[in-house]
């Protein structure tokens, strides 16, 4: 089981401490919500920012990438040692062909998804895929209300990779604190990503610790 704390809630005035404190902490990834304003309504960061990140944390890097023409980006992700690289299935006209470029590079490739894109149409190409992304909100904002029906895709997609004896890896981003962590660790997810629970907490290190022992149990 996996936690990955995800700063884009975070304080950015703090960012190189926060990173500090994801190093010292049993958080096993570093999360990266990247967006662009277009796939979403929202920026996040780029590469100047990343750079920096990549420099001081030693955590591996998971990064989500919510931006149309993904493949444009591949090796820049690459260069900063990225580790798996998700794509949204909705923002890849030739998913199968970023796939191949991900791996290419030599990253694990996932796939993300909206709350509303049934897990059913990766039908056709989850044998390829390292990892699938639920989104548990809707992308672009941190700090909203977790969609209970990710629960049951969740459930869903765990029987389609067992079903063709996969070690496909899901993971679950939105909305996760200890309760809703909890209801995404039994219905089958393997990575949980965390914000608010953890950098909104009095004492984030403690948050991230908490929740590897109530959650991974």
């Amino acid at each position: 089981m996996i936690l990955a704390p995800s700063i884009l809630t975070a304080d950015f005035l703090r960012l190189g401490e926060i990173i500090e404190t994801i190093n010292r902490s049993e958080a096993d990834w570093l999360h990266l919500d990247v967006m662009d304003g277009v796939f979403v309504p929202n920026l996040s960061f780029g590469f100047p920012v990343l750079s920096r990140v990549a420099k001081v944390v030693k955590k591996p890097m998971d990064a989500h990438l919510m931006i149309v023409e993904p493949q444009k980006f591949i090796t820049q992700f690459r260069d900063l040692g990225v580790g798996i690289l998700s794509v949204h299935y909705e923002a890849c006209t030739h998913l199968n062909g970023t796939i191949v470029k991900i791996k290419e590079a030599g990253m694990k490739a996932g796939v993300a998804l909206n709350p509303h894109t049934p897990v059913e149409l990766l039908n056709d190409i989850i044998d390829e895929l390292d990892m699938v992304l639920i989104m548990a909100v809707n992308p672009g904002f941190g700090g909203q209300k977790f969609i209970h029906r990710a629960v049951d895709k969740v459930h869903r997609l765990k029987a389609m990779i067992e079903q063709r004896n996969l070690k496909t890896l899901i993971e679950v981003d939105g909305g996760i604190n200890l309760e809703t962590g909890r209801k995404m660790a039994d219905a089958g997810a393997d990575v949980l990503v965390a914000g608010n629970a953890v950098f909104k907490a009095e004492n984030p290190e403690e948050m991230i610790r908490l929740m590897k022992r109530e959650l991974y149990q």
